[in-house]
């Protein structure tokens, strides 16, 4: 397993370990797990760790991979010929959003959080890289952080910069302010 995993695996622990405290805002339970873009490959084989590590801590683990949730997105689609053939007729496609992908993701993540979850569950999304130029991260997040009964684990692949608390997804030229509790593989 790779060391910078190993830090994050330890960072999740460290911040899992702790009894959760009730009463909490939404954006509170919402945890982002970074990690570099290249090891993408190595967390998905490593993912049953931070399963492990949850159920260690006494906690239920409900992971959400939105990988392939674009293309089966698209699939159902009357006119996604057409779409193909001009994507800037898709709505949001210039902003960069697809708004009604992003509310289509948004409300399949809510059904299954609300079927499989409750205040003693840690919902981890996995995935999220696949939404670059398609949705933004924090309007997922956004859509669903108020139906976590209990804490929203999300692996983010990029970078997190502590000064602004901004975090940058993948390669994007700017990132955006979120106030997620960010879990880092800093050095020891």
């Amino acid at each position: 397993m790779s060391s910078k995993l190993t830090r994050l695996i330890g960072a999740y622990r460290n911040h899992i370990t702790v009894p959760w405290q009730s009463g909490l805002a939404a954006i509170q339970r919402v945890i982002f797990a970074v990690y570099d873009k290249t090891d993408e490959l190595k967390l998905r084989a490593q993912i049953e760790e931070f399963s492990l590590v949850t159920q260690d801590a006494g906690k239920k683990w409900l992971l959400i991979d939105i990988t392939n949730s674009f293309p089966k997105w698209m699939m159902g689609l009357e006119y996604r010929d057409a779409y193909f053939e001009s994507p800037e007729d898709l709505a949001g496609y210039q902003a960069g959003e697809l708004t009604e992908f992003v509310n289509h993701l948004v409300a399949e993540l809510k059904a299954k959080i609300h079927s499989e979850a409750d205040e003693n569950t840690v919902v981890a999304i996995m995935g999220v890289g696949t939404l670059f130029g398609l949705a933004r991260v924090s309007s997922v997040v956004e859509g669903i952080k108020d139906n976590i009964p209990g804490r929203l684990l999300v692996f983010f692949p990029g970078e997190y910069h502590a000064e602004t608390h901004s975090y940058r997804l993948l390669d994007a030229r700017d990132g955006w302010n979120y106030l997620a509790v960010p879990l880092l593989a800093k050095e020891a």
